[in-house]
């Protein structure tokens, strides 16, 4: 059994950071309803009014109540949200990680682990749905429910087989990011002082992941990983989540020259919202905008997605909350995932995006700077739904 520590620093830090408050709507829905303006006569306005239209893809995310399944209210308050926040689909880690995993044990709790999501989508089929294909990234195929793309945050469940990469596709898996962290035998993970790059394993690994249409994730990686990763690769990839390393030169950040080469093979990278934006303060929104700019001008307008490495429902902040907060963000830095020096009262969310439109709303900051709504939806979505289908063929 893991400690509330190890849940959090070694279980999928987004998911678990958006399952420790209750979720709470704290702004409008996705098609304007009680949002956050109101016109003169009284009607609701939207941020972007596009938006409803549009089929938003978080490259990085998972829902609470996944680790709370026994709670029946909760799940169906969170559901409510995740309804609200009207994303098209989410990129959700499948997969154990954040330590060393040297025998099977990572193999058989990955096969657990797409097993309870197929029951989850099979118990809520008015709100999820599981994607395979191209075909279920479309908003006519949406239907108000949100779609789990399944996907590993390190190749471990692969141990030293790649023989398993179709079994895992066939299981529903569709995305696989090649390390997390740490050094696996494929690869350097970002906090690795070596950063020896890709093994000879991870070249197969690489090469069999094209081969199979499973889509290949650098996010994570060293710099050498994210090169000879992109170098290798013979179809358009993904960092999901990330941020510029020229605007905040931190290990989870991805640089000028990464991002160009993944550009050029056709991929996108995920901005983050975490605080990775900054190597000092809390970031918020202005930050977010300011990576997606950046981004857009180093890679082009159709390299550029959104990756948050949160929950779907926004945190509420209770004072248990808060004080709780305070406990992760020491056990964080502890463990170096934050440099020391960073505000104890870090919040890994964007307050002003706390949300749970905050995709329609970071849509509207970006209209608000001139940003064309073809763009907006590229960003917000097109753009990863453009390379998973690439990919899946």
């Amino acid at each position: 059994m893991l400690s509330r520590r190890e849940w959090l620093i070694g279980a999928g830090l987004g998911a678990a950071y958006a399952a420790a408050g209750s979720p709470a709507l704290v702004a409008g829905t996705a098609t304007g309803k009680a949002s956050q303006g109101k016109a003169s006569q009284g009607k609701a306005t939207s941020p972007w009014p596009p938006y409803r239209d549009t089929f938003a893809i978080d490259g990085a995310s998972s829902f609470g109540f996944s680790y709370i399944m026994d709670d029946a209210a909760a799940t169906a308050k969170e559901l409510e949200l995740v309804r609200a926040a009207g994303m098209g689909a989410v990129l959700t880690t499948v997969a154990p990680q954040g330590r060393f995993w040297l025998n099977d044990d990572a193999f058989e709790r990955a096969k657990k682990e797409i097993a309870k999501w197929q029951t989850i989508a099979a118990q809520h089929p008015d709100h999820l749905f599981i994607v395979r294909s191209a075909a279920d990234l479309k908003v006519a195929e949406r239907r108000q429910r949100s779609g789990v793309i399944m996907g590993f945050q390190g190749t471990e469940p692969l141990g030293e087989d790649a023989d398993r990469i179709p079994m895992f596709r066939e299981l529903g898996v569709r995305v696989i990011q090649l390390t997390h962290n740490r050094r696996n035998i494929v690869g350097d993970g970002c906090t690795e002082p070596g950063n020896a790059g890709l093994s000879n394993y991870g070249h197969t690994v690489v090469e069999r992941l094209n081969a199979e249409k499973v889509v290949l994730d650098l996010a994570h990686g060293a710099p050498r990983t994210i090169a000879e990763g992109i170098a290798a690769a013979r179809a358009p990839m993904l960092i999901s989540h990330t941020g510029c390393r020229a605007l905040a030169d931190l290990p989870r950040n991805t640089s000028d020259a990464e991002l160009k080469a993944m550009a050029d093979k056709g991929g996108v990278a995920g901005m983050i919202f975490w605080p990775y934006l900054r190597v000092d303060t809390q970031p918020m929104a202005v930050d977010v905008i300011r990576h997606i700019e950046h981004a857009v001008k180093v890679c082009g307008e159709d390299h550029v997605g959104i990756g948050t490495d949160l929950g779907v429902a926004p945190i509420e902040r209770t004072p248990q909350f808060e004080k709780d907060n305070i406990e992760y963000i020491k056990a964080m830095v502890d463990d170096g995932i934050f440099n020391k020096g960073r505000p104890e009262n870090l919040y890994l969310f964007i307050p002003d995006l706390n949300l749970a439109n905050r995709f329609e709303v970071l849509a509207g900051m970006l209209s608000a700077r001139g940003h064309s709504d073809a763009r907006i939806g590229k960003i917000l979505g097109g753009n990863f739904a453009r390379v998973m289908g690439e990919v899946w063929g």
